[in-house]
């Protein structure tokens, strides 16, 4: 109760009198998210839906589940609106999000200095790295990118995110199979069609958890440092400042573990 009325405080401070101390001023054309989204009734979440265990949208529903699309949901409730979710893929989520069709991006988006270019990003929730996950009986095989960047050794890749962008900065005989598809990619491993894919660590262990043929390589140790965190319009303090609290409330107060937890475990 304390921390949701800490929330509903800061949004009240935010939304009238905190407002003007932090900008200094307010004018007609200079409008915030926070302002937007509640007196809309609604805040607009960008998510691939392709993504387990932080996104998913089920294709025969059309529903999303996932740890961010709860913890979006926890979000929306804590801002006393409801919570719509605009579908984009990772090609196009940073041009969907400068043009405005969210509010926020959400569902395991990693933070990058390209992306920080163009949108703000949350404070952190989540540690991550890039990791090697395959058929168990291979994971030997494949510990290092030395082992892996060998010819006829062949990585699945889906486009458009850093898992695409690691590999092809970082492996120059290995054969790069890139797989449209996300939400099947990891069949393509166990069919035996590719021999690993290299991902967040998160990802592999989940993957790991719902596959019992692949297993995730030194996911405590891999081969990059990484954090996941929320997309937010660049330039909107007021809207950061925000969401950076409800961030840091829910990371200290056993929400988020609750959510993952369900996913993880």
């Amino acid at each position: 109760m304390k921390l949701a009325a800490s929330l509903a405080a800061l949004t009240l401070a935010l939304l009238t009198g905190g407002t003007a101390v932090v900008a200094g001023h307010r004018t007609p054309a200079h409008r915030t998210a926070l302002e937007e989204v509640v007196e809309r009734g609604e805040i607009r979440v960008c998510t691939t839906g392709d993504y387990k265990p932080f996104t998913y949208r089920d294709p025969k529903t059309g529903q999303y589940t996932g740890i961010d699309v709860d913890m979006a949901k926890d979000l929306a409730a804590a801002l006393g609106v409801r919570v719509t979710f605009v579908p984009t893929t990772w090609r196009t989520l940073m041009s969907d999000f400068t043009a405005g069709r969210c509010d926020i991006g959400a569902g395991g988006v990693s933070v990058t200095l390209d992306r920080a270019r163009q949108a703000y990003f949350s404070e952190p929730y989540l540690r991550d790295g890039k990791t090697p996950i395959t058929r168990c009986e291979n994971a030997s095989r494949f510990q290092t990118l030395a082992q892996i960047d060998q010819p006829g050794v062949r990585v699945v890749v889906n486009p458009g995110g850093t898992n695409e962008r690691f590999a092809r900065e970082n492996l120059k005989q290995a054969t790069i199979v890139v797989h449209e598809d996300n939400t099947t990619i990891f069949d393509q491993i166990v069919a035996g069609r590719a021999d690993l894919m290299i991902t967040d660590s998160s990802e592999a262990r989940y993957q790991a958890k719902i596959h019992p043929e692949l297993c995730a390589v030194h996911p405590d140790q891999p081969f990059t440092f990484a954090e996941k965190a929320y997309l937010l319009p660049r330039g909107d303090e007021e809207f950061k400042h925000w969401v950076d609290q409800w961030v840091h409330l829910r990371t200290h107060d056993g929400t988020y573990r609750r959510l993952s937890d369900a996913w993880m475990r």
